[in-house]
Order: structure tokens, then C-alpha cells, then sequence
């Protein structure tokens, strides 16, 4: 029987921002946030991106979301970019028309 990796991913909805966003107390911030990452084929201690000081956005190596999809295929042994579904006539994919594995967390 082949084994299958395992990896483990933990992402928020989206974090909370540093500072109150009135009239609510609790806010979402879509401009940075936190994911980690183990298990099969993730490099160990490894920190790709950061945020402004305040942790408000994202400034520096930024993750889109289409790319995170497409590494989390490339680690299950899929190419993202033969994954595709029909829909009202047209190909679709998870990753849409963009996506790129991110091979700087990859061990």
C-alpha cells in the first residue's frame, strides 16, 4: 500500500488587525495574516514573508492564495495546473489562470 504525506496547515480566517476597526470591536484583517506549515516536504524552521511593524499588511514576499493552493496540490503529488474542472463551458482550476508553487518553503 502507498503511503500518502501528511501535512498539517493551520490558517485563520483572516487575523485580527493591531487596532480597533470601529463600529465593531473585532474586525478581520484580509492584509496579513498568519499559516503554518509541517509535515511532508515542508522545510523545517523556515519563515517566508512578513508584515509592517505594526503587523497590519503584508509588505514582503507576499502569498497569494492561489499560490499557497497550488503548493499545498505539488505536496500531494498534483500539478495544479492539469487539475482542472468543466463549468458552464470552460475549464476551471483551483488555482485559476495564476498560481505558482512556492518553492522557497519546500524542503
Amino acid at each position: 500500500m502507498k503511503k500518502l504525506p501528511a501535512i498539517l496547515q493551520q490558517t485563520a480566517n483572516s487575523a485580527a488587525p493591531p487596532t480597533p476597526q470601529p463600529p465593531r470591536p473585532h474586525s478581520h484583517n484580509p492584509k496579513g495574516f498568519t499559516i503554518w506549515m509541517a509535515g511532508s516536504g515542508i522545510k523545517a524552521g523556515v519563515h517566508h514573508g512578513t508584515t509592517d511593524e505594526f503587523g497590519y499588511k503584508a509588505i514582503e514576499d507576499k502569498v497569494h492564495v492561489n499560490n499557497l493552493h497550488a503548493t499545498l496540490l505539488h505536496l500531494l503529488g498534483l500539478d495544479h495546473e492539469k487539475l482542472t474542472y468543466r463549468h458552464n463551458g470552460r475549464d476551471h482550476r483551483l488555482t485559476d489562470l495564476g498560481g505558482r508553487v512556492i518553492h522557497e518553503i519546500l524542503a
